[in-house]
C-alpha cells in the first residue's frame, strides 16, 4: 500500500507493507504514481535491472528511489512491474515497463528530487512502513 500527501510545495509518499522487499515495491509504485497520471497505462514491455547498496533500510529507500527517478530523467524508461530482493546490504531489482509515450502517457508530477526530509523505514508489528518526501 502507498498514499501520496501534500506538503508545502512539495509531495510526501507513505508506504505499508509486510516486509523490507515489499515495501520497495509499493514505494517504487508510488514513485510511478506520482510521474504519471496512469501507471497502469505502462507495459511492461522492457526489463531493466538494479542494484543498490546500503546499511540502513531508510537509505537504502532513498537510493532505490533516486535510481529510479535517475533512470527515468536521463532515459525517459518508467517501470510497473517490480521484483526486489534483499541481500545483506544490497538491493537487487528486475523492472519490467517502458519508455513513456506522450500519447499514452499523461504526465503527473516532474519529480526533481527524493528528499531526506522526512526520511524514515520502520519496522511495526504489522510490517514495515515508511516515509518520505520528493521535491517537484
Amino acid at each position: 500500500m502507498y498514499e501520496m500527501f501534500e506538503h508545502t510545495a512539495d509531495l510526501g509518499l507513505r508506504v505499508a507493507a509486510a516486509d523490507l522487499p515489499a515495501l520497495m515495491v509499493e514505494a517504487a509504485h508510488g514513485l510511478t504514481a506520482m510521474l504519471l497520471d496512469d501507471p497502469s497505462s505502462i507495459q511492461p514491455r522492457e526489463t531493466a535491472t538494479f542494484a543498490v547498496s546500503g546499511s540502513e533500510p531508510d537509505y537504502l529507500l532513498l537510493d532505490w528511489l533516486n535510481e529510479l527517478l535517475f533512470h527515468y530523467d536521463t532515459t525517459g524508461w518508467v517501470g510497473r512491474e517490480f521484483d526486489v530482493t534483499l541481500d545483506d546490504d544490497r538491493l537487487q531489482a528486475i523492472v519490467r515497463g517502458e519508455p513513456v509515450d506522450p500519447r499514452r502517457h499523461g504526465l503527473a508530477h516532474e519529480v526533481k528530487a527524493i528528499t531526506y526530509h522526512h526520511l524514515s523505514v520502520t519496522e511495526t508489528a504489522e510490517g514495515w512502513t515508511g516515509e518520505l518526501i520528493v521535491d517537484i
